[in-house]
């Protein structure tokens, strides 16, 4: 009689992968992935956009605006954009900063209220150079004179210059 061989009778059940070792690389490659990421810090200067409307303003707008050239920046006021100052480069190809400042500080002392200033680039001027000129026109130091503001009765210290900044002409 014949019969049939055995292995064909023994039926296997079919083995499946053993994912542990797969599952081990994939969490070892994520804690890599964690352990080496190192977190970018980006610093935003806030600025505004100039607004344009079709209605007449109540009062004249105080319109400061600092026009900064190759060889100098000027301090202009007003609509009719009259000049307040210019400040020229120093030696070193410097703007100088502190006669800005002086002059922002006298500003603001008649001006309690005005918080905004237009820069008006007229050249391709270098980001740490702006920055600087932004940096001055905005923060009241601890060594600078003390000013203060009456809202509803209380005098109230002014910490900022001008600190709403706005650019008036931004180049492509």
């Amino acid at each position: 009689m014949y019969t049939p061989p055995s292995r064909k009778r023994i039926k296997k059940k079919a083995e499946r992968p053993n994912l542990i070792p797969v599952l081990d690389a994939v969490f070892i490659f994520i804690f890599f992935l964690l352990m080496s990421y190192t977190s970018v810090k980006v610093y935003e200067i806030p600025s505004n956009v100039p607004i344009v409307s079709d209605s007449e303003p109540k009062k004249p707008p105080f319109s400061l605006t600092l026009v900064i050239k190759e060889k100098n920046i000027t301090l202009q006021r007003g609509i009719e954009r009259k000049v307040v100052g210019i400040f020229g480069k120093d030696r070193k190809d410097e703007y100088d900063i502190p006669s800005l400042r002086n002059k922002l500080i006298r500003i603001k002392k008649r001006h309690k209220k005005e918080n905004t200033i237009i820069f008006e680039p007229q050249i391709n001027i270098e980001y740490e150079k702006l920055i600087k000129i932004m940096d001055a026109v905005r923060t009241l130091r601890k060594t600078d004179e003390t000013l203060f503001r009456t809202i509803k009765g209380v005098d109230t210290k002014i910490k900022e210059l001008f600190n709403n900044i706005v650019f008036g002409n931004i180049q492509s």
